[in-house]
């Protein structure tokens, strides 16, 4: 997350930890941290500093014209104020950027899609402004006194390495200018400069092409609502028209405002923490899911009927559902045959999961084992996990949720078995 103070600063929610990944996928982060390491006379200190940032311990990053910013918790939570300088342009070499990028209009239009083009920093340095830090360029301060770069500001640096990769315009700001302010200017040059050329030829239509329009940041993302909205009452004296039925489009309508909820959230989380969105769901497995949110009895008996399972299966699908959604909904419908490599594993973990004197007798059906004389039984999914089922009334019915070791599962259906029903979950 990201909160933007005015234009002239611009303050990063502390990142995750980085295991198992560089700090630097892109060629200008590569450029900032040879900077970096170029620049550190303590090789140690940098160790260091990779393995706080690894660790998650540099904290919400503020960046500011000529200015970074963070606290760094040493290993023993010791917490330090972090600094690393770096020259901003001057009033005259920001004049010559904006002169340069309105002439190639395809340098901001790659600026816009997160990219640094190699020529616009060529360029920028020939005209005098080195974008990008180099030797001693970076100039650390910290709390804890070190003369040079220190654990801390090493941290705070490679951290930054991660804000450049996600978006270059990061480096403008610290060398001065803001991007709204960046992008407001190179408008106005734009509009002037194509009114001067108003009669010539024209411009290069590749380039053209690439910028596109430059315009303003977006505004911030709205935030979310502390639960869904309650769709508007169709209960009015205007008579429904023919097969319209008032108490099932609220109950949809309510239902809709719950997912799109749901969506929402996820859609403003922190990228790193977003969970992959699974597959869409069948006819069949949309009704299970809204007759799992307890529909009236009317609207609950139309998606029984209109499913095909009628009301005894509408109930066991609802309670598969609610021990493990459409995963759980497809253990309870299919009936398939386990063979070649699924069939030995299956074996494998159910001769290894008890002891030879303790293993139950099972009678084996597809991909369902059944205890010899008990009302339990085992089913195994696609992916390898076993559900419990027992029977009740003359009917199989889940018992709980999935587990990869066969006696969990078989423990979880025993006690529903004894019980005379599943327990209830939710999902």
């Amino acid at each position: 997350m990201t909160r933007h103070d005015g234009d002239t600063e611009r303050t990063f929610a502390a990142l995750p930890p980085a295991h198992g990944r560089g700090f630097a996928q892109t060629w200008w982060g590569q450029a900032w941290l040879k900077a970096l390491e170029d620049t550190a006379l303590d090789t140690a200190q940098l160790r260091t500093g990779r393995r706080l940032a690894r660790a998650g311990a540099v904290g919400a990053v503020s960046v500011r014209p000529g200015r970074l910013t963070a606290i760094v918790q040493d290993r023993d939570r010791t917490a330090h104020r972090a600094d690393v300088l770096l020259e901003e342009l001057s009033p005259g070499q920001w004049d010559r950027f904006l002169d340069m990028a309105v002439e190639r209009a395809g340098h901001v239009a790659a600026l816009l899609d997160r990219e640094m083009p190699p020529h616009l920093v060529e360029e920028a340095a020939a005209a005098g402004m080195e974008l990008l830090p180099g030797l001693g360029d970076l100039e650390p301060t910290c709390d804890c006194e070190a003369w040079d770069h220190c654990g801390h500001t090493a941290a705070l640096c490679y951290q930054v390495a991660r804000l450049l990769d996600q978006d270059p315009f990061v480096l403008l700001l610290m060398r001065g200018r803001g991007k709204a302010t960046l992008l407001n200017a190179l408008q106005s040059r734009s509009g002037a400069s194509a009114a001067e050329r108003t009669g010539q030829e024209g411009v290069d239509a590749a380039e053209a092409y690439a910028a596109g329009d430059i315009l303003p940041e977006l505004p911030p993302l709205p935030g979310l609502p502390d639960e869904p909205g309650l769709p508007p009452s169709l209960d009015t004296e205007t008579p429904p028209a023919p097969g319209i039925d008032p108490a099932a489009l609220e109950f949809l309508a309510a239902r809709t405002a719950v997912v799109a909820h749901r969506l929402l959230a996820e859609t403003l989380r922190d990228p790193a923490e977003r969970r992959p969105s699974g597959a869409d769901l069948t006819a069949s497995e949309d009704a299970v899911r809204l007759a799992a949110g307890d529909p009236g009895q009317d609207v609950a008996d139309r998606l029984a009927d209109g499913s095909g399972r009628g009301r005894e299966g509408m109930a066991a699908a609802v309670r598969a559902w609610r021990h493990g959604g459409p995963a759980a909904v497809a253990v309870l419908d299919e009936e398939w045959k386990a063979q070649g490599e699924t069939l030995a594993r299956a074996r494998a973990a159910l001769e290894s999961a008890w002891d030879a004197d303790e293993r139950p007798e099972l009678r084996a059906r597809g991909n369902r084992w059944t205890v010899v004389g008990a009302p339990v039984q085992l089913r195994l999914g696609r992916d390898g996990r076993w559900w419990p089922y027992h029977k009740e009334h003359g009917r199989w019915l889940p018992s709980g949720g999935a587990a990869q070791d066969p006696a969990t599962a078989l423990t979880s259906a025993e006690l529903a078995a004894a019980e005379g029903a599943a327990p209830s979950s939710g999902q």
